[in-house]
């Protein structure tokens, strides 16, 4: 890296500035942290916990403490968390499949979801979708940023909904992501209509950037990858689906067997890891907010459009920086990639990647595969040529990153 003298300054003076909110996320990661270890004391962790299982995984009294963790943390009544969950879009799927049947109605009130749900729903045509297997889909999209609740509620008395999902996160679109206090209101609305309608949230990219959970809400079950947030960047891949007792159990039916459940699934060693992981993240997400706000606020300074802006509210660890140029998004993504750890020598390229209709540009030199939690960005190659950045280890490292890609904007 050449990481330019102006660069440095630049960004430097920026953090000087950021002083007092860097302050706010230190008190955010204090309270995130005491949460974890009350969890940990109430489920007597201790170094039994870290032994592992094979074949069948009966008896793995680790899996078992792991799950009090997350569901005490979470705020539920019971949690699913499994290295046998690839990502987050698997663990999702695990859970519509589980809780859907043939004739049922799904209604996303966020608007499109990620492009890797697409083929799940069956939006993109898939014989192995929901759509395949009789499971209708409707949609309600987002009205400046937030829930269109007459809509909704128009839909819940016209129809009857089985199941309503919520993503939080943005993913690859250019609406904001949605706070805590949002869908607080639009589940109490929900609520005066249907109490039956199951509230599932994507809460990718969310966990520990504020201090409540969708679940202590009024969701009823939700969902989110351990190699985002909650995975501290130790975790080497899982998801957790957590919530309502019975829901959980129906989940766990599907991505294991009828009868057998949350019983089964051998942990094959990762059950350190994985208690490593939860128990580092409300200071690895903490970082990645610094880098995150820090990047809005020099991108900004240099005339860049961000979203969203460094002194504005966030629901969660992604930052948007909109070139309006491939060549700009190219470039940006690539210098993210020369500060990475991993194959930093490596070129980031447009390509194509499954489960994705546009070519894709990502810089993920992570010590796990496609993790977002370390200092990672990404984009379709698609107007308006949006950079997702998300990540960062440790602050300083985001911070170093940030330094290089602008000293190559500057150029």
């Amino acid at each position: 890296m050449e990481i330019k003298d102006k660069a440095v300054e630049l960004v430097n003076n920026a953090e000087l500035e950021l002083d007092s909110i860097f302050k706010e996320i230190d008190r955010l990661e204090e309270i995130n942290s005491l949460k974890v270890l009350n969890a940990f004391h109430n489920a007597e962790i201790s170094e039994a916990h870290f032994n592992s299982t094979t074949g069948y995984g009966f008896g793995d009294i680790g899996r078992d403490a792991i799950e009090k963790v997350f569901a005490e943390v979470l705020g539920a009544e019971d949690a699913l968390v499994r290295n046998q969950m690839i990502s987050g879009s698997h663990a999702l799927t695990v859970c519509l499949f589980g809780l859907l049947r043939p004739g049922d109605t799904m209604l996303s009130i966020s608007g499109l979801p990620y492009d890797t749900l697409h083929e799940v729903i069956g939006i993109t045509d898939n014989p192995s979708s929901l759509k395949a297997w009789g499971v209708d889909y409707k949609q309600i999209d987002l009205v400046d940023n937030d829930f269109d609740i007459d809509a909704i509620k128009a839909c819940l008395e016209n129809k009857k909904i089985k199941l309503i999902e919520i993503q939080r996160s943005k993913g690859y679109s250019t609406r904001k992501s949605l706070t805590i206090d949002k869908l607080e209101r639009v589940i109490k609305a929900i609520r005066e209509v249907d109490k039956e309608v199951i509230i599932m949230v994507d809460n990718c990219y969310c966990e520990f950037v504020e201090t409540k959970t969708p679940l202590e809400v009024g969701a009823d079950i939700m969902v989110g990858s351990l190699i985002k947030n909650l995975g501290g960047g130790i975790a080497p891949n899982g998801a957790y689906i957590a919530g309502r007792k019975d829901l959980v159990e129906l989940a766990s039916e599907r991505l294991t067997v009828p009868g057998e459940g949350k019983e089964v699934g051998p942990t094959l060693g990762v059950n350190k890891s994985f208690l490593q992981g939860i128990y580092m993240a409300p200071q690895v997400v903490a970082a990645s907010l610094k880098t995150a706000i820090l990047t809005a606020k020099v991108l900004e300074d240099l005339g860049f459009d961000v979203e969203p802006r460094y002194n504005e509210k966030r629901a969660d660890i992604v930052e948007n920086v909109i070139f309006r140029d491939p060549e700009k998004l190219i470039s940006y993504v690539g210098s993210i990639q020369e500060a990475s750890a991993i194959d930093a020598h490596a070129k980031a390229v447009p390509t194509e990647m499954p489960g994705y209709e546009d070519l894709v540009i990502m810089a993920s030199g992570s010590f796990t595969q496609g993790s977002s939690i370390e200092i990672s960005c990404d984009g379709p190659i698609r107007e308006p040529f949006i950079a997702y950045q998300q990540g960062g280890l440790t602050y300083k490292y985001g911070k170093i990153a940030i330094m290089n890609a602008v000293s190559k904007l500057i150029d």
